[in-house]
C-alpha cells in the first residue's frame, strides 16, 4: 500500500482526501488550522477522515514514505524546511504562485488570488461591485491537480518532483473566459445569475422557490412547449439566439410570468416531459434526499471519533461499482 504523507493547508488535505479513496495509507502532519468557510469540525471531518493524524517533524515520517505533499505559503517556506532533501521519491509542493518567478515568494489568500486571476471580475451584478467565489474552490482545485500529477508518477513508477503553482491552477480552468478574449475579443462582464452567451439563461422564481434554466439553440423549441407559449415560435424577435440576445429582457419578463404561477415540482416534470435542461434550486434538505444520488451510492459514512456518524460526499466516480466504504475521523496522536 503507497504511503503519503501531506503537510499543510486545504488543497494537500484534499490530496490526501483522494488518496485515502485511493486506497493509500495517508499521514497528515498537523499544523495550525486556517481560516475555514466552515467549521474546524466540519473541515476535519470532510478532509481528514481515513488518515492518521500525527504532531511530529516531517523529517521523522518520510523516510518510508512513497509521496509527501506539502501545502506552503510560499516558495522560501520550501526552501528553509528543506523540502528537495526529503528522502520520498515523489515530493509535490504546492505554493500560492510556484516555486520560480517574481512572485514566488509573494504571499497570498484564495481570495486575492481569484481577484489576480480574473475570476472576481465577472462575478455579482452587472454595475455593482464584484464579488469572489465562497469556499475553498480554488484550494480544492489544486488538491486535485496535485494528486492528479503525484498518482500519475507514483503509477508508471517514476520519480519526480512537482510544482503546483495556485494561480496557475487558477488560469488552467478558465478557458471560457481566456478563448473569448483571443477569439473574439470578448471580455467577459458581470451579468449575475445570467450565462449571457445563450438566451434565456437565467434563475426565475415560481410559486414555491426558483428554478434556473440554459436554453442553448436546441432546446429552444422544446423550450416553448415546456412554457406553453407556441406563439414564441413565430416571433421575430426570438428567431434565433442572436435575436433573443437582443431581445432577452422581453423574453425574461415573458418566461417570468409564466413560472410565477407554477410549482418546482410542476416545471421540473414539465422539463423532464419536453427533455428540457433545467435545474430546480433545491435545499440542502431536498440534495440529501435525492434519489438519484442514494441509488449510484454517492453519500459516505464517517464515524466521528466521539461515536456519532455524519454523512459526507464521496468521490464523483467509482472503481468497479463497488460498495462505498466508511471512515473513520481519528485524534491526533
Amino acid at each position: 500500500m503507497p504511503r503519503v504523507i501531506e503537510v499543510g493547508g486545504y488543497a494537500a488535505g484534499y490530496a490526501g482526501r483522494l488518496f485515502v479513496r485511493a486506497g493509500c495509507d495517508v499521514i497528515r502532519v498537523e499544523s495550525k488550522p486556517k481560516p475555514a468557510w466552515a467549521s474546524q469540525a466540519a473541515m476535519d471531518a470532510f478532509l481528514h477522515a481515513g488518515k492518521q493524524r500525527v504532531e511530529i517533524s516531517l523529517d521523522a515520517l518520510s523516510g518510508d514514505a512513497d509521496i509527501v505533499i506539502y501545502d506552503a505559503g510560499s516558495a522560501k517556506i520550501l526552501e528553509d524546511d528543506r523540502f528537495d532533501e526529503l528522502s520520498p521519491s515523489i515530493k509535490v509542493a504546492i505554493t500560492p504562485f510556484g516555486r520560480t518567478g517574481p512572485k514566488a515568494n509573494w504571499r497570498a489568500t484564495p481570495s486575492t488570488i481569484l481577484a489576480m486571476g480574473g475570476y472576481t471580475n465577472i462575478m455579482g451584478d452587472e454595475r455593482r461591485a464584484p464579488l469572489t467565489l465562497p469556499g475553498h474552490y480554488l484550494e480544492f482545485q489544486t488538491g486535485a491537480i496535485a494528486y492528479t500529477a503525484a498518482a500519475s508518477l507514483l503509477h508508471s513508477k517514476r520519480s519526480g518532483l512537482v510544482d503546483v503553482g495556485m494561480l496557475e491552477t487558477l488560469m488552467s480552468l478558465s478557458q471560457f473566459t481566456t478563448v473569448l478574449w483571443h477569439c473574439a475579443g470578448e471580455i467577459r462582464g458581470r451579468h449575475g445569475s445570467d450565462f449571457w452567451s445563450v438566451a434565456p439563461s437565467d434563475l426565475f422564481r415560481c410559486a414555491d422557490g426558483w428554478v434556473y434554466i440554459n436554453i442553448v439553440p436546441a432546446f429552444w423549441d422544446p423550450f416553448v412547449a415546456l412554457v406553453g407559449s407556441p406563439d414564441l415560435l413565430i416571433d421575430s424577435r426570438f428567431e434565433n439566439n442572436d435575436t433573443r440576445m437582443a431581445n432577452r429582457d422581453v423574453l425574461r419578463d415573458l418566461i417570468a410570468d409564466a413560472f410565477l404561477e407554477l410549482s418546482r415540482t410542476e416545471i421540473d416534470e414539465r422539463a423532464a416531459t419536453f427533455r428540457v435542461p433545467l435545474g430546480v434550486v433545491r435545499t440542502m434538505d431536498d440534495v440529501l434526499a435525492e434519489e438519484h444520488l442514494h441509488q449510484r451510492g454517492f453519500w459516505e459514512t464517517l464515524r466521528m471519533s466521539d461515536g456519532g456518524e455524519v454523512r459526507s460526499p464521496g468521490l464523483p466516480f467509482n472503481y468497479n461499482r463497488r460498495q462505498r466504504p466508511s471512515f473513520e475521523l481519528v485524534g491526533i496522536e
